[in-house]
């Protein structure tokens, strides 16, 4: 793997935000699950947290496509587009 670097991410306050939410609302998904509510609507409140994932880990992907990897496109890293779709074919499981 390419050596790692820091940086401000852009869209690092919304991510934190939404994690957050996401957070709270798996909490309350598990005390569902301890209340013994109906499992049809602890599926559909996991689906939305799956969801809620899924958007945080698309805006993750924006602002490495955004900045990491043009930059590393502008240095001739190529290693990081390797990188970069191994992290998608994680991500998509």
């Amino acid at each position: 793997m390419a050596a790692k670097h820091e940086h401000e991410h852009e869209n690092r306050r919304a991510v934190l935000n939404r994690m957050s939410r996401a957070i709270g609302h798996m909490e309350s998904v598990k005390r569902m699950v301890e209340e013994g509510r109906d499992c049809s609507e602890i599926l559909i409140q996991v689906s939305a947290v799956k969801s809620a994932i899924n958007n945080i880990g698309k805006l993750i992907l924006k602002d490495h496509i955004s900045h990491c990897v043009v930059d590393a496109v502008e240095e001739n890293n190529l290693e990081v587009l390797e990188e970069l779709n191994d992290a998608i074919d994680k991500f998509i499981k």
